[in-house]
């Protein structure tokens, strides 16, 4: 089985472009879920399965691509939005039992 480059993290959030592979002529950001070991691959490069992000950083896809190590630019992650907790109304909270 194919070692993993170490680098790749669980929950890494990359920018994929065209330096990671020509696949990414419009560019992509991912969340890793993990690199695959045990997929066959050219020496320099690896699989990862990651989570392909909107502009509000939610998931939209869940992809298997093949990059290069060398040309993964890191990230923060972007959070996305909590919904809005609702609180208890005054009232409701000063009535007893």
């Amino acid at each position: 089985m194919p070692a993993t480059t170490g680098l790749i993290k669980g929950g890494d959030v990359l920018h994929l472009t065209r330096s990671a592979s020509v696949q990414f002529v419009r560019p992509i950001i991912v969340r890793v879920i993990r690199e695959i070991a045990d997929r066959p691959c050219f020496d320099g490069w690896t699989w990862i399965e990651a989570y392909e992000l909107d502009a509000k950083g939610e998931a939209i896809a869940k992809r298997e691509l093949f990059v290069q190590p060398a040309g993964l630019r890191w990230l923060t992650a972007p959070t996305p939005k909590a919904p809005a907790r609702r609180h208890p109304s005054r009232a409701r909270a000063s009535v007893s039992a």
